[in-house]
C-alpha cells in the first residue's frame, strides 16, 4: 500500500521553517482552523532585529474567548499591514534578498483578507509557493471535510477521510495524542525531527525560531535547501525525548 502522509495544522502567520518542513513531508495538508483560538503563533511570529527577536502581531477585532480561528476578524482600524512591512523593511535592510522577502509580504497584504484564518493561511501558502513546495500536494480545509468530533478521534477521522495512512505531527502532540487509537485504525503516527539547519542570519547567533521570511531575506530561493527535516515513529520519538 502506498504511503499517504497527512499533516493537520492550524494556519500560522508567516510561520517558522518547521511548519514548511511539515508541508514538505505531507501528501495532504489540512488547514485546521475551525477550532478554538488560543494564544500561540496563529496571529504572531518573531523576526530577527539588531535588538533581539520581537514579535509582529496581527490585531484581532472584538475577539472573545471561545471563538474559532476561522471566525476571528482582523482589526483593520489600524494599518497593521503597513506597520509590519515597515518593521520588516527596517529589520532586514542589510539582508541580500530583502526585496524578494518584501514581495512575498506584499503578495499577501495586497489581498482583501478579512479573517485571521484567511490571513494566516495566505501567508503560509505564499511561503510554500516561494520555496516551490506546492507540487502535487493537496491543501484542504478541515471545515469543508465535515468531519465532526474532537481531539485525537477527529484528527484520526480527518486523516482517514483524506485517504491517509500516516499522520505526521509536531512535538506538542506528545502531550495529548492517543497513538494507539491511530494504530488500531491502521494509521501510523510519526513525529517531526527538526534539523534546524543553520544558515547565514543577521544580528548574531543563529536561531531557527523566527519567521520563514527571515530565510527568504537571507538566502532567497536557495533557502529551500535547509527545508529538509524528516519524521520518525512515535515510539522512537517518545523514547528519545524522555
Amino acid at each position: 500500500m502506498m504511503t499517504q502522509q497527512v499533516v493537520i495544522s492550524q494556519s500560522m502567520y508567516f510561520p517558522w521553517v518547521g511548519l514548511l518542513e511539515q508541508v514538505r513531508l505531507a501528501d495532504v495538508f489540512v488547514h485546521y482552523d475551525d477550532v478554538q483560538f488560543v494564544r500561540g503563533f496563529y496571529n504572531r511570529v518573531q523576526i530577527r532585529t539588531a535588538v533581539g527577536t520581537p514579535w509582529i502581531t496581527v490585531p484581532l477585532k472584538d475577539h472573545h474567548r471561545g471563538q474559532r480561528i476561522d471566525e476571528i476578524v482582523v482589526d483593520d482600524r489600524v494599518d497593521w499591514r503597513q506597520q509590519h512591512r515597515d518593521v520588516l523593511r527596517q529589520a532586514y535592510r542589510k539582508a541580500p534578498f530583502r526585496d524578494e522577502m518584501l514581495a512575498v509580504v506584499d503578495a499577501v497584504f495586497s489581498r482583501q483578507l478579512i479573517t485571521l484564518a484567511a490571513v494566516s493561511r495566505a501567508s503560509l501558502l505564499q511561503l510554500v509557493d516561494y520555496f516551490g513546495l506546492r507540487g502535487q500536494r493537496r491543501f484542504l480545509d478541515a471545515k469543508e471535510l465535515a468531519v465532526g468530533g474532537a481531539s485525537s478521534q477527529r484528527l484520526l477521522d480527518i486523516t482517514l477521510a483524506v485517504g491517509g495512512n500516516t499522520y505526521i505531527t509536531g512535538h506538542g502532540a506528545r502531550n495529548y495524542l492517543d497513538h494507539e487509537l491511530f494504530e488500531r485504525a491502521g494509521v501510523s503516527v510519526r513525529y517531526m525531527m527538526y534539523e534546524s539547519v543553520a544558515y547565514p542570519q543577521l544580528h548574531g547567533k543563529f536561531t531557527p525560531y523566527v519567521t520563514g521570511l527571515d530565510l527568504i531575506a537571507n538566502r532567497g530561493k536557495e533557502g529551500g535547501s535547509v527545508i529538509r527535516s524528516s519524521a520518525i515513529d512515535w515510539r522512537q520519538f517518545l523514547s528519545e525525548s524522555t
